[in-house]
């Protein structure tokens, strides 16, 4: 009997090792299994990433943008002319777009990836002295203009085409009163006194055709620098023109866009850029020269009777300002002055400031 417990101690000890053995395979198998799963799952994120580094950017773009006379290198800003704009648009990612639209943008203009655009944008135009009832005749009409635009994007490695279509209302129907003298009070500021005057409601239509070319000039620093010569026509009750211009561009990724975007008309590299895995960013200055055969804010309405002042045939514009492109979002500021327009405006160059903000999704 004294040696029963050493006899059962053994055989739990033998059965215990076997636990143990099977306990070990057990382990093994499913670190084997478990190197397995981690290996593939690094093997297919590695083949995704890999695919994506290869694919256009599928994402839409959203932009909203500001443009308004009281950003100003003046020493005062005043509401006057162009004094303010804003806009909100939508464009699609890379090819991304029906059918027909591809087709059609490759038919213009060959091979190129194609992106659509929609945007929604109201302009407000005041003259010089906005404390008068009724506005001095010689200076700019009051107008407000609230507008849609269709726009269609082509684009090579090399250059950049749009087509845009314009419709929407010239007058007391495009909010301009409301909006600047509800902001006005808002703020506790003096409001205009003479939209009274204000051109009348008329439909409005424009067609633009653009392009803009990219020429690289070389690298020194570790910087980038090219420039964007542009060709731009513009038929329609709101404006009549031809543009010619061009911006200089200096910094990192100068690939992403086609320079920066603002509320037409002007030098204009639409809403459409490629983010960058890295921080891209560029400083720019450019200058254009517009001959005009008709503008509905200075001739007045085109099929009533209203305001006008004598309109200048040729307008020059300089800007400069600086696009920073940063995880899907493009930040620019652009300040731009332009030539007289008219013949009885305040003498020396106006200028307003613009700031746009986009996103992809």
């Amino acid at each position: 009997m004294a040696r029963e417990p050493f006899r059962l101690s053994r055989r739990y000890r033998r059965v215990a090792r076997q636990k143990k053995g099977l306990g070990m395979i057990f382990q093994t198998g499913t670190k084997r299994r478990c190197r397995t799963v981690a290996a593939s799952i690094w093997m297919v994120l590695g083949a995704c990433q890999a695919a994506f580094a290869q694919t256009p950017d599928q994402g839409d773009i959203w932009t909203l943008r500001a443009e308004n006379d009281k950003i100003t290198t003046q020493p005062r800003g005043s509401d006057r002319n162009y004094t303010n704009g804003v806009q909100a648009s939508w464009m699609s990612g890379v090819n991304k777009v029906p059918a027909y639209a591809g087709d059609f943008a490759r038919l213009l203009w060959g091979d190129g990836q194609v992106r659509v655009g929609l945007g929604f944008s109201q302009q407000i135009y005041t003259p010089s002295n906005t404390g008068l009832r009724t506005p001095d005749p010689r200076d700019r009409p009051y107008a407000g203009f609230l507008a849609g635009t269709g726009t269609l994007v082509h684009e090579t490695g090399t250059r950049q085409d749009i087509l845009a279509l314009t419709l929407g209302m010239i007058g007391p129907a495009a909010l301009g009163e409301q909006v600047q003298n509800g902001f006005h009070r808002l703020v506790q500021v003096d409001t205009a006194q003479g939209w009274s005057h204000q051109l009348p409601n008329e439909g409005a239509v424009e067609l633009l055709t653009q392009r803009t070319w990219r020429r690289p000039l070389g690298s020194f620093a570790g910087l980038d620098s090219d420039i964007l010569p542009s060709l731009a026509l513009g038929v329609g009750t709101v404006r009549d023109y031809v543009q010619t211009g061009a911006v200089f561009r200096i910094g990192q990724g100068l690939h992403t866009d086609f320079g920066p975007a603002r509320i037409g008309p002007g030098i204009n590299g639409s809403d459409a850029y490629a983010p960058a895995p890295a921080a891209s960013w560029y400083l720019f200055s450019g200058v254009s020269g517009q001959a005009i055969g008709r503008d509905a804010f200075l001739d007045g309405a085109l099929f009533s009777r209203s305001v006008h002042v004598h309109r200048n045939v040729l307008l020059g514009e300089f800007q400069v300002g600086m696009a920073v492109i940063w995880q899907g979002v493009r930040l620019t500021y652009t300040q731009t002055w332009q030539t007289e327009q008219y013949r009885h405006q305040r003498p020396g160059l106006f200028n307003f400031g613009s700031l746009t903000l986009s996103a992809t999704f």
